[in-house]
C-alpha cells in the first residue's frame, strides 16, 4: 500500500472525491476553503522536529476558532540532492503535518514557498521546481480532495510574466501525470498582485485552477517597520479613511471583474499587516477586516498572513491568540 495512505490512515476517507474519480468544482472548492491561515513556513520544524515551535494541537485550535484551512509554505529547494530529490526525513515531516490538519478537518494548500531564490535564477531552478511537484504530486496522489496544490508563491524578478506564464503548463504537466483531477492553484508574476492578475494566463483546457492573489495595499502603512522591506524606517502611517477602504473595494473590483472574464474563483492567499511596528494594534485589526470582509463579499476564500513569526495571529511564546486580529478576521 503507499505509504502515504498509510500514513494517514486516521484520517476520515469519507470525503475521498479523488478516489471516486470526480473531480471537484473549483468555485465549490473555494466556498469550502473560505477562511484560513498561513502556517509553519519558517518553523524550526523542519530541521528538527524537537525544536518545533508549531505543535500538533495548534490544528484543533485553528479548527475550534472558525478557520476552515491552512495553507503550508514549504522552503525546500534548497534540500534536494545532486539528483533533484527531497529528502525522505523532509516528506516524513510534511506527511505529519498533513495528517494532523486533516484529521482536524482542515483543507490543506501545499504551497511551494521558495520565491526569494526562484526569481533571482529562474533558468536554474526550473528543473527544481518541476522535480518537487513530480516528487510531492506522486507522493501525495491518494491524499483526499482536500490537499491542494499552490504551484509557487510570489513568481517575481527574473522570473517574468512571459516566462512564468510559459513555466505554468509545464509544472501542471508534471503534475496531472499523477493527479489528473486534483485542485491547483495559480498566482501571477509580481508577486502574485491583485492587480497583477491581468498577466496571467491560464491553460484552458484545465479548468480544475483556483488564481491566487496577494493584498498589502498599501504598503508604507501594511509594512512600516518591516526591516526587509524599503518602508522599515516608516512609523507612524495611519490607514482608515474613507478613501482608504474605497481603494480596497476598487482593486477587489477589478480582480473580481477579471475572475468572471476568465471564469476563475479567486483565493485571497496571504494579506495583513505588519506587528512588529509602532500602529495601533486596532488600526491594523480594522484594516484586516475590511480586506478580508471585501473578500469575501466577491466570493473569495482568504488565507491571512500568518499564524507565527511575524504578522502573528497566535502567540506562541505566550500561549494565546493575538485578540484584535483574530476578531478581525473572524468576528
Amino acid at each position: 500500500m503507499h505509504r502515504l495512505l498509510i500514513l494517514l490512515s486516521l484520517v476520515c476517507w469519507c470525503d475521498l472525491a479523488i478516489g471516486a474519480g470526480q473531480p471537484i468544482d473549483p468555485y465549490a472548492q473555494v466556498k469550502r476553503m473560505a477562511r484560513g491561515v498561513n502556517i509553519i513556513g519558517y518553523d524550526p520544524l523542519w530541521k528538527d522536529a524537537s525544536a518545533a515551535r508549531f505543535q500538533d494541537r495548534h490544528y484543533q485550535l485553528i479548527r475550534e476558532a472558525g478557520f476552515k484551512t491552512v495553507r503550508i509554505n514549504l522552503n525546500c529547494l534548497h534540500r534536494m540532492d545532486k539528483n533533484l530529490h527531497l529528502p525522505e526525513t523532509w516528506f516524513t515531516t510534511l506527511e505529519h503535518q498533513v495528517r494532523e490538519a486533516l484529521r482536524n478537518d482542515l483543507i490543506v494548500i501545499l504551497d511551494l514557498h521558495d520565491f526569494t531564490t526562484v526569481a533571482k535564477d529562474p533558468i536554474a531552478f526550473q528543473p527544481r521546481v518541476i522535480a518537487f511537484w513530480r516528487q510531492v504530486a506522486e507522493r501525495f496522489k491518494e491524499a483526499p480532495d482536500t490537499v491542494i496544490f499552490e504551484l509557487l508563491n510570489e513568481p517575481n524578478g527574473l522570473l517574468t510574466a512571459d516566462l512564468w506564464n510559459a513555466w505554468i503548463p509545464e509544472i501542471l504537466t508534471a503534475i496531472r501525470t499523477s493527479n489528473p483531477i486534483r485542485t491547483v492553484i495559480v498566482g501571477s508574476a509580481n508577486f502574485n498582485g491583485l492587480t497583477a492578475l491581468s498577466q496571467l494566463n491560464l491553460p484552458d483546457n484545465d479548468r480544475n485552477l483556483i488564481a491566487t492573489a496577494h493584498y498589502y495595499h498599501p504598503m508604507s502603512f501594511t509594512h512600516q517597520g518591516a526591516p526587509w522591506s524599503k518602508h522599515k524606517n516608516l512609523s507612524g502611517v495611519t490607514w482608515g479613511t474613507a478613501e482608504d477602504r474605497a481603494k480596497v473595494v476598487d482593486d477587489f473590483q477589478r480582480a473580481a471583474a477579471w475572475s468572471k472574464e476568465h471564469q476563475r474563483p479567486i483565493l485571497l492567499g496571504e494579506f495583513g499587516a505588519y506587528d512588529k511596528n509602532k500602529s495601533d494594534v486596532a488600526l491594523r485589526a480594522a484594516y484586516v477586516a475590511h480586506v478580508a470582509r471585501t473578500a469575501e463579499s466577491m466570493g473569495w476564500a482568504w488565507t491571512y498572513w500568518q499564524f507565527d513569526s511575524d504578522f502573528i495571529l497566535y502567540d506562541i511564546d505566550r500561549n494565546h491568540w493575538v485578540e484584535p486580529i483574530l476578531k478581525a478576521l473572524i468576528p
